[in-house]
């Protein structure tokens, strides 16, 4: 047999079972009990400081 054609038929059947065996597995990671909180953090980012720029800790006025 042909290298060839032993790669193809290797990646036509079990490594297709691989793949998708590992996005269901990080898709049930990032849906799993408990993430919620993890992924609703990280999410908000963007929404952080929307009325006006953070400010970096060497600019902060001293009062």
């Amino acid at each position: 047999m042909e290298t060839y054609s032993l790669l193809r038929e290797f990646a036509d059947s079990w490594m297709l079972l691989t793949l998708f065996g590992f996005f269901m597995g990080v898709v049930f990671f990032v849906m799993r009990p408990g993430s919620t909180k993890t992924y609703s953090n990280v999410a908000d980012i963007p929404f952080r400081h929307e009325d006006k720029p953070a400010v970096r800790s060497g600019d902060a006025k001293e009062a």
